[in-house]
């Protein structure tokens, strides 16, 4: 976890000009492209020492006002500051572990995906394994379940997916968008449960055999996942531009409910009720061990 801390507030005042932060330049040999640590600790109201200290990856001990001004300083958004107090939790020994991530859909969820007839919707896990869909939400991503990625091995997973299976790049549109998304956020779920081996083993696969996401994930970038246009290409209906929405279950820590609510009379939604006539309706079923 320290080098996880130094990485990530290294990369973060990289990105920062002076002129930025509001901060006056003299001379024009500056060998840093962002802020130097001695302007990091000016504006968060800290000792260079200290600064320098947190930087090297001890954030154990530091209080929510050091984390508030050390955000502040380096300009973090929502997910960065999330991911700061995350990353201060996992270094300090009391720190509180969230509760471990469910690994069951239970059947009122089942039930709920079920009677989600008209629109496409699936649980996944923080992991991105997807562990239940609606018969909609299959046939929406049929390339995604249909892949030899997991003909002997499950669960299907939309990660493994994306970096693993060319045919991704085929079904997402805008695919360096969504590989951008998909490694933020599970950038960030390794400062929220540092001690989820399965989440570190998937992290090392994908840092092994896929390049395009070692790039990504060592730019240390965090972001949450909860709502958007998700631009698809099915083999069956072609383009979809989807809205969707991404909530997270409270009772069950780490499921998320994904959904897609197209525009009515729109071609999305009307291409969605040619795949629904093609695909049929029925109940939810786990897909986890398909």
């Amino acid at each position: 976890m320290a080098a996880e801390v130094r990485e990530f507030l290294s990369t973060r005042r990289a990105r920062i000009t002076p002129e930025q932060a509001g901060l006056p330049v003299y001379g024009g040999n500056r060998r840093v492209a962002g802020l130097r640590r001695e302007e990091v600790a000016l504006l968060a109201g800290m000792s260079v020492d200290y600064y320098v200290r947190l930087e090297r990856g001890n954030l154990s001990g530091a209080s929510d006002s050091v984390l508030e001004s050390l955000a502040h300083a380096l300009q973090l958004d929502e997910a960065e500051r999330t991911h700061l107090y995350d990353l201060a939790r996992a270094a300090t020994p009391s720190g509180r572990r969230p509760a471990a991530t469910a690994s069951r859909v239970r059947p009122t969820i089942l039930r709920l995906l079920g009677s989600m007839t008209d629109v496409p919707a699936y649980v996944r896990n923080a992991r991105f394994d997807v562990l239940a869909a609606n018969t909609l939400g299959r046939a929406l991503y049929a390339p995604l379940f249909d892949s030899p990625l997991f003909a002997q091995r499950g669960p299907v997973n939309s990660a493994r997916f994306m970096f693993l299976d060319p045919a991704s790049k085929d079904f997402w549109v805008d695919w360096d968008k969504g590989a951008d998304d998909a490694v933020a956020f599970l950038r960030i779920e390794t400062g929220r449960a540092p001690h989820d081996k399965a989440l570190t083993d998937l992290i090392g696969e994908l840092t092994t055999k896929s390049g395009d996401f070692a790039r990504r994930w060592a730019r240390h970038d965090v972001k949450f996942h909860r709502s958007g246009v998700k631009n698809l290409h099915h083999p069956l209906v072609g383009d979809l531009a989807l809205p969707y929405e991404a909530m997270e279950l409270p009772s069950d820590p780490g499921l998320r409910l994904n959904f897609y609510t197209p525009e009515p009379d729109s071609p999305a939604s009307q291409a969605l009720g040619l795949l629904a006539s093609w695909a049929g309706t029925g109940a939810a079923v786990p897909t986890a061990n398909d």
